[in-house]
């Protein structure tokens, strides 16, 4: 049986702290699916389709990272590409609050799939999305939030 795990996120846009977890968790797995999800409650800056692109391109190099859009539960997502584990990166103590929940929730719904936490590296652990977004709305220098490849596309689309 491969060792799949699911990354999933809506990734807008794909941070350098994103990057560092998903190259940090290669060791563990033969195989990390990058799901690019759609939460009906967000409003995205960039489409989902632009958003695997940028991180297509950015793991472009390693056969072993793929990258998918779905819509709907992640639990699902992760059965139905028959991932075993689901991938998440902690910044802080809310965000394991958070996260412990869903984990536990995915966990009642279908024992068979673990939610691995890696801590984020202290150099990245004030980057959030959000945060990315309103600087490049603003006009900002996003250059060292996000890889340089994102940085140089979302740059040219936000100026649209």
């Amino acid at each position: 049986m491969e060792n799949i795990a699911l990354f999933p996120g809506s990734f807008d846009p794909f941070t350098l702290g994103h990057e560092a977890i998903v190259r940090r968790a290669l060791p563990l797995f033969n195989k990390i699916i990058i799901g690019v999800g759609t939460n009906s409650t967000k409003k995205y800056l960039f489409n989902a389709r632009q958003r695997a692109q940028w991180i297509q391109q950015l793991f472009s190099d390693n056969p072993r990272i793929s990258v998918l859009c779905y819509e709907g539960l992640t639990i699902d997502f992760c059965r139905n590409q028959k991932a075993r584990w689901i991938l998440r990166g902690l910044r802080s103590m809310a965000d394991f609050e958070f996260e412990r929940t869903v984990a536990q929730s995915n966990k009642s719904m279908y024992g068979d799939i673990e939610t691995l936490f890696l801590l984020t590296d202290p150099e990245y652990t004030f980057i959030h999305s959000s945060v990315v977004r309103e600087i490049i709305i603003n006009g900002g220098d996003i250059s060292s939030f996000v890889p340089p490849s994102i940085s140089k596309e979302a740059k040219k689309l936000a100026a649209q």
